[in-house]
């Protein structure tokens, strides 16, 4: 073994052996390039690129391809045995309607103009012309569903709810997939001990094989705002509803209590008249002797508000 070792090595420094080599290695690159600078004419397959399809439509035929007949230098061949190639064609420009299919029959002329060079030949395309078949595709606007589960820092809480931006997604499709779409949804998030405002990118849950389906957006951004809040009480009157007319009631007490919850910033906005408590007569049985007060109206800034009465005891006199 070690004598084949050195064999190679002394073969190595051998002069006329390097000289070969060289003289080979060199020979070879001139043929190379001897034979790709020769003209060669062949067929090959080119994949198209659709621009611009409009909205309303679905291509059925998505996997065209279009046989070119070339000529021209190896090198560009070359170009195109490594990468596949395409052709362009805009569905705004390129083509025409005709029954239930799109056509593409522009020239060799016009390929030569606006995708080729000057270095390259086209013999022949096929076919010719070129025909999509299409469908009516259905265009439906969908609500976004959010998913996210907060846990506030103690003290803090949402001044309203998670919204996101958009707050709807458009989907364009054929119509017996995009008819089964209802609305979707974002990816599950989770915040711990809150106590700053949300922002966040999160993505949607879409269908899965969704190829033949297209979506405005595939992520929104979810904001809340999030306050330190506080607990607040009122004393308010209520209001005795559908008592009967041939009778006078006596009840007491007459003002219940509401707690809520509001942001510290509007504690001072919110009012004993903002609120509206009322009982209904009508949902007394019979021989009951009290009410059962209902919150009817609270304002809009306060949250988790409540009765703290759960009875009003009440006497009928004549």
């Amino acid at each position: 073994m070690k004598k084949i070792k050195a064999n190679i090595i002394e073969a190595f420094k051998n002069k006329r052996i390097n000289v070969f080599f060289i003289f080979l290695f060199v020979s070879f690159v001139i043929l190379m390039f001897t034979k790709l600078s020769k003209q060669y004419t062949n067929t090959i397959p080119f994949g198209v690129e659709k621009l611009n399809i409009p909205q309303e439509n679905v291509i059925l035929n998505d996997s065209a391809k279009i046989n070119i007949t070339l000529k021209t230098h190896g090198f560009r061949w070359l170009t195109y045995y490594w990468t596949q190639p395409k052709i362009t064609i805009d569905f705004n420009e390129d083509v025409f309607k005709k029954e239930s299919v799109f056509v593409w029959n522009k020239s060799k002329a016009y390929l030569n103009n606006t995708q080729f060079d000057k270095d390259v030949e086209i013999l022949n395309i096929s076919p010719d012309p070129i025909t999509f078949k299409y469908g009516v595709n259905m265009v439906k606007k969908v609500p976004v569903i959010i998913h996210a589960d907060v846990n506030f820092v103690p003290g803090y809480n949402m001044t309203g709810d998670i919204t996101s931006n958009p707050d709807s997604v458009t989907v364009v499709g054929p119509d017996i997939l995009v008819s089964k779409i209802t609305s979707v949804e974002t990816e599950n998030l989770v915040f711990n001990e809150l106590r700053a405002n949300i922002i966040k990118t999160v993505k949607l849950k879409l269908p899965e094989n969704i190829s033949d389906l297209k979506f405005s957006v595939t992520k929104v951004e979810l904001k809340a705002q999030v306050e330190k809040f506080t607990e607040g009480t009122v004393k308010i009157p209520f209001t005795v509803i559908n008592a009967p007319t041939n009778a006078k009631l006596k009840y007491f007490p007459k003002f219940v209590s509401v707690s809520y919850y509001v942001s510290l910033a509007n504690f001072n906005a919110i009012k004993a008249k903002d609120f509206k408590v009322v009982c209904d007569f009508n949902k007394t049985n019979q021989g009951q002797s009290f009410l059962i007060p209902e919150l009817v109206i609270t304002p809009e800034l306060v949250q988790h508000a409540k009765i703290s009465q759960q009875r009003i005891e009440f006497i009928i006199t004549k």
